[in-house]
């Protein structure tokens, strides 16, 4: 192969890589708090399982709000990638300022959302606990799942579902916490996502 061949072939690689980042890269904000709301649970209005695929889905919450977009993994080899292939960890209030988040080194990894400072919190710690959050995502359908693909870093969003509680005909089940304030193994949210849009 010569040069200019492979001249080329490194600039359809990067073109490709570029094509594949585009769609996906964060969105800047200038400081300030952009959302304001807390997020909003209620008792489920039915309590009815959901058949979806092979998982029964019992509501535990309505659930309701609007957020920030921290950070955004996606999954497809774990044990539950076939029902929620994407988390997002989401923030409000003070968690959704730029200011306090530039602040942080906000990371996801094998279905835990973490977040470490250099020298001191920008905020309270129990306040970075109780206006942030990993949520496991279950879209309700292909619409759903179409947009909630559309979501990257940086988004405002609003998202509109129930938490749930998962079985699966294997045994294999998965629980949503209920409160924003716990934290560690078991506290993310596991959300049955009805409808998502950007602000």
């Amino acid at each position: 192969m010569n040069l200019r061949s492979i001249a080329i072939a490194l600039f359809v690689l990067a073109l490709i890589g570029a094509a594949r980042w585009y769609p996906h890269r964060s969105i800047a904000h200038e400081p300030g708090v952009l959302i304001e709301t807390l997020p909003q649970q209620n008792e489920p209005a039915s309590t009815t399982p959901i058949q979806h695929g092979d998982y029964q889905l019992t509501p535990l919450a309505d659930f309701e709000l609007e957020a920030r977009v921290l950070s955004r993994a996606d999954y497809s080899i774990d044990a539950g990638s076939d029902l929620s292939p994407t988390d997002l960890a989401l923030g409000w209030r003070r968690m959704s300022d730029t200011a306090v988040i530039e602040q942080l080194d906000i990371e996801q990894s094998v279905r835990f959302y973490s977040y470490r400072w250099q020298h001191a919190p920008p905020i309270p710690p129990d306040e970075i606990i109780r206006s942030s959050a990993n949520m496991h995502l279950i879209p309700a359908d292909d619409t759903v799942k179409d947009d909630l693909d559309k979501i990257r870093q940086g988004s405002l969003i609003h998202l509109r579902g129930h938490l749930v509680y998962a079985q699966r005909s294997d045994g294999f089940h998965w629980r949503s916490s209920l409160t924003r304030e716990d934290t560690g193994a078991g506290a993310c949210e596991l959300v049955l996502v009805e409808a998502v849009e950007r602000l």
